[in-house]
C-alpha cells in the first residue's frame, strides 16, 4: 500500500509517451525508498518549455501508458507508486537543502538514446497517433 508519510522518490515529467527509459528510471527510483510518486505535467496542447511543444497525450492516456508499462514488470498503482497530475512545472527551486536530494541518474547508451520524440514520430507514421 502506498504510504503518503513514507519517504518517497519523485519523478516529474511529461511522459509523452511513457517508454523503456522511463521504466528503467522508475526501477532505480523505486530501489531508493520502495515507493515513487510519478508527477505528470499538464502539457497536452501546450508547450512544456523550449523544444517541448509536441504533447499529444492527455492525462488519461498518460496514466494508462504508465500503468500498462509498469504492470509489465509487476508493479501496481497504489502499492509501489502513485500518479499525480501537476501544473506545467518548468522550474524547480528551493531555498536551502532541508531533506531533499537532487539526483541525476545516468544510463547506458542504449537507454539514454530512447527518445519520446522518435516514438511519437513513429506512432504518427504508423497512423497510431
Amino acid at each position: 500500500m502506498f504510504d503518503w508519510k513514507k519517504p518517497t522518490v519523485q519523478m516529474l515529467g511529461r511522459w509523452q509517451p511513457w517508454h523503456d527509459g522511463h521504466q528503467a528510471l522508475f526501477k532505480r527510483c523505486l530501489a531508493k525508498t520502495g515507493q515513487v510518486i510519478i508527477q505528470v505535467r499538464d502539457v497536452m496542447g501546450a508547450s512544456g518549455g523550449d523544444g517541448q511543444d509536441d504533447n499529444p497525450f492527455d492525462w488519461d492516456t498518460v496514466c494508462k501508458n504508465i500503468e500498462d508499462g509498469l504492470s509489465q514488470d509487476g508493479f501496481k498503482r497504489g502499492k509501489e507508486y502513485e500518479i499525480m497530475l501537476v501544473p506545467n512545472i518548468t522550474n524547480i527551486t528551493y531555498g536551502r537543502g532541508v531533506g531533499y536530494v537532487f539526483e541525476e541518474e545516468s544510463f547506458d547508451e542504449a537507454t539514454s538514446n530512447i527518445s519520446a520524440t522518435k516514438i511519437r514520430k513513429k506512432l504518427r507514421e504508423d497512423g497510431d497517433l
